[in-house]
């Protein structure tokens, strides 16, 4: 079975829990990929605070980035009509959808309407949320990623491992082998020739598409314009060439003015990847107008909720539509660098995913991912937007629990209270599992015996508390 049908597998709600277990136990393991990926990102933390050391007050940026978000998101019912009468002006076509499923069938007739024979897509998570590519597929259409890593990951066969480096976990002489057992090229140790093996390819790709599909990184009001911010040039070429571009964006991604890309841009890159600025920054405004040598003939703005208005409803929950999916989080997550972005069986990987995954796709069947974290707050601490991350999968384990509250744990806890009200009851049971810790520790019960193969029980204190502090009183 391939990571992408292990992805698909694990999506069904039943099964997601078990899977999302099995595969993170079968990832620690594997401590070559582990020490490839903390490598990987070794690098990327010297870039990002050698970028961060540039700003006159880093902090200070966070809070205009923070602000320029949360002022946008709780005026989305005011921002969200101005974009679109603004981008309708000039000729765009704005498609609302409520969900996946009706996405899908959006961009699938738009798709049916233009007589393509061929689809180009740019990186865009929000496609992967609602399987775009999987649904064009089974109408008969072949699309194919440009951006190089989404690219790489078509050609094995798997989703992306990470939202911003969707093949960070794959070496170079793994995509060697891949690029000639695909393209039929030379073998190479190169980074560059492999990027312009990739180039090649798709130059003739970008002429032949007559359907160019993209996401959008922020939609400005003010304007009616969509930015999208890339490093590559891919999303240029995607949006410019065929005849039919087709954008895909959340709600979420409405920003008032161009003044507020002045601070989200230049964070977004240091964030990210420790860029002072992308490569390319691109504001789109609609089709091909009569005195432009060039794009589309026609440009379509797909609108998604997809559960986004109900996140923005729950005034506790709602700053995690402030994302902007720069990735700081997952890059920092001591649970990311040790199970793996496939583990999580999601479009959106590491902290971010583990809090909005359970809103997208129902919180009974996927809190487990709100409880793989240590809650260290590392990502909090680098969101350049300032979410509230840790405190909201605490929030998420919390709604669970009292959405579908389990009777083990509910008599555990009042076994607890029972105990904790009676101290010589407390002071007993304390005893007893202080003697308890060697006697487990030398019969190794079956019970245990798997959770003890990677953990040692700790010695047991010769005296407790209460008798340390009576013999110190």
């Amino acid at each position: 079975m391939s990571v992408h049908d292990a992805t698909t597998k694990a999506a069904l709600p039943a099964e997601a829990k078990n899977q999302f277990l099995h595969d993170a136990a079968e990832h620690v393991r594997d401590i070559d990929h582990r020490s490839f990926v903390r490598k990987a990102l070794g690098g990327y933390y010297v870039t990002r605070d050698s970028q961060k050391a540039k700003y006159r007050d880093w902090e200070h940026a966070r809070d205009a980035a923070a602000l320029a978000k949360w002022s946008a998101v709780n005026r989305l019912d005011e921002l969200l009509p101005l974009f679109v009468t603004n981008f309708e002006a000039g000729g765009g076509i704005v498609h609302f959808a409520r969900d996946a499923q009706e996405a899908r069938t959006i961009i699938v007739d738009l798709v049916r309407a233009s007589n393509a024979k061929a689809i180009i897509k740019s990186k865009c998570m929000t496609t992967e949320e609602i399987h775009l590519n999987d649904a064009l597929e089974k109408e008969g259409y072949v699309v194919v990623e440009s951006d190089l890593g989404e690219f790489i990951q078509q050609l094995r066969g798997e989703p992306p491992y990470h939202f911003v480096f969707p093949c960070m976990h794959v070496r170079r002489g793994e995509i060697s082998d891949l690029f000639q057992k695909h393209l039929g090229t030379e073998p190479t140790q190169s980074p560059e020739e492999l990027t312009m093996i990739a180039r090649r390819y798709m130059r003739q790709l970008y002429v032949d598409a007559d359907v160019g599909i993209t996401g959008a990184n922020f939609l400005v009001a003010e304007t009616g314009q969509i930015s999208i911010t890339e490093n590559e040039g891919n999303a240029r070429l995607t949006a410019a060439l065929p005849r039919v571009h087709i954008a895909l964006s959340g709600i979420e991604k409405v920003v008032a003015s161009l003044a507020d890309l002045a601070v989200l841009l230049p964070m977004l890159a240091t964030a990210g990847t420790g860029q002072p600025m992308t490569c390319y920054n691109t504001l789109y405004s609609g089709p091909q107008k009569n005195d432009e040598p060039d794009g589309p003939r026609e440009m379509h703005l797909v609108l998604l909720d997809n559960a986004r208005t109900a996140i923005l409803a729950d005034p506790e929950q709602r700053d995690s539509l402030h994302c902007i999916r720069c990735g700081a989080c997952l890059n920092v997550c001591p649970i990311f660098k040790n199970v793996g972005g496939f583990t999580y069986g999601t479009t959106y990987q590491g902290p971010i995913g583990s809090v909005i995954t359970p809103h997208l796709r129902g919180l009974s069947d996927w809190n487990h991912l709100s409880s793989a974290s240590s809650l260290c707050g590392a990502c909090t601490d680098a969101c350049p937007v300032r979410i509230d991350i840790h405190h909201h999968l605490l929030h998420n384990r919390r709604n669970a629990v009292r959405a579908s509250p389990k009777r083990l744990e509910h008599i555990g806890h009042q076994l607890f209270a029972f105990v904790a009200a009676r101290p010589w009851l407390f002071a007993a049971g304390g005893k007893l599992f202080r003697w308890s810790l060697g006697f487990l520790k030398k019969i190794r019960p079956p019970l245990l015996r798997q959770w003890l193969e990677t953990r040692d029980l700790p010695p047991a204190p010769p005296k407790s508390f209460r008798q340390l502090w009576k013999e110190r009183s």
